[in-house]
């Protein structure tokens, strides 16, 4: 079954915006039988479903299995009557509402911070458990922001389907890859300071972006002037600094974010974060330079048996072939790529890691991410 607005390109399967019927990792055999939609699961609700990441979310749910009785296709009122198809149904695209949520268990949201701090507080007044993709919960106190496999314990005793509603933030996805790799050692030898520099593609900015990099290149190899419409300047074959609004102390937001949720989600206000945050013109997968800082000793080959050991991770680091992560092998993929694990010679002993992490921007670093939270929610 076709996905409604899955989108064919030069690129192949590392632009698809999101497939619900396709399998991101895992071959399915075609005589399973379905348990997805279940009387015991709960009703759920996927607001800004025909965004990039609201279509991920989608193919999350589908590829995982994750129990529902009903779900609502929510978008803004110019999606609304839009048709999408989900495990062999049909939907329609409802008008997101403050009606939206009658009934409503769990509430997937990610159509911008402006519209979840208008409903998500609304739904949460309905009972349900809100799990935001956007910056707008992030950083306030009571909020949990979880990832997974680095600190669920941040939203114990939230439950979904007992009447009482909870707001649940998702990290920005440049933090979720970052801690994916860097929490294992952290837990291990205690992180003192940690360099971050970041190499963000084109889906981060959302499927407009993702369809103008695309279209750039084509104008760029026909010899055309190039169409300029979301960063108003030219993408493809180029790279700049991270889009978003620069701030006072001359660092981003995105860079800040990397900072400030790093140290609420570690529960370490000491821990030193600095950021730079690069656009490239890669089209779904972020990749990362992290430089860490220890307080224990830590060399790279127990570094490497940790990481190969941790939940979601994938080491590769083949030094003699010269063969690491890359953004095009980690698109619609849910583990992080972690390699060019090797000990910081700039400083004394074994107190210093630099490390390489590639993870796929709209599914780690954010619909796989929140469908995790769900599943605790359960």
């Amino acid at each position: 079954m076709a996905a409604a607005f899955a989108k064919t390109s030069m690129f192949g399967a590392a632009v698809r915006i999101a497939s619900p019927t396709t399998t991101a990792t895992n071959s399915r055999s075609p005589f399973r039988v379905r348990m997805a939609l279940q009387d015991s699961g709960p009703s759920i609700a996927v607001v800004g479903v025909t965004g990039a990441v609201g279509q991920e979310f989608l193919s999350v749910l589908h590829d995982r299995d994750f129990p529902y009785r009903s779900i609502k296709m929510l978008a803004s009122k110019r999606s609304a009557g839009q048709s999408l198809s989900f495990e062999g149904r049909s939907y329609t695209v409802e008008e997101l509402t403050a009606d939206s949520f009658d009934g409503v268990d769990i509430a997937l949201f990610s159509a911008g911070g402006s519209i979840s701090k208008e409903f998500g507080p609304l739904a949460v007044g309905k009972g349900t458990v809100v799990v935001d993709n956007s910056s707008a919960f992030r950083m306030e106190e009571g909020v949990p922001l979880v990832v997974p496999e680095v600190n669920p314990e941040a939203m114990e005793g939230i439950k979904a389907g007992k009447g009482k509603g909870a707001l649940i933030a998702n990290p920005n996805c440049s933090t979720i890859i970052c801690l994916m790799a860097a929490t294992p050692l952290h837990r291990h030898a205690k992180v003192k300071r940690m360099v971050v520099s970041t190499y963000q593609a084109a889906s981060g900015a959302g499927a407009a972006a993702m369809r103008e990099l695309e279209q750039q290149t084509h104008e760029v190899l026909a010899g055309k002037p190039v169409t300029c419409e979301i960063f108003n300047r030219q993408y493809a074959f180029n790279l700049f600094s991270h889009n978003s609004a620069v701030l006072p102390n001359g660092y981003n937001e995105e860079e800040m974010k990397l900072v400030k949720e790093t140290r609420k989600i570690w529960n370490d206000k000491d821990v030193k974060v600095t950021a730079t945050c690069i656009r490239v013109p890669v089209m779904r997968a972020h990749a990362e330079s992290v430089n860490l800082e220890f307080e224990n000793p830590l060399d790279e080959d127990t570094a490497r048996d940790i990481l190969k050991k941790a939940p979601g991770v994938v080491v590769i680091d083949d030094h003699a072939a010269n063969n690491f992560p890359t953004p095009l092998e980690v698109s619609n993929k849910d583990d992080v790529a972690v390699g060019r694990i090797r000990r910081d010679v700039s400083q004394e002993g074994n107190y210093g890691l630099d490390i390489f992490v590639c993870g796929d921007q709209i599914r780690k670093g954010a619909a796989l991410n929140a469908v995790q939270i769900a599943e605790l929610l359960l």
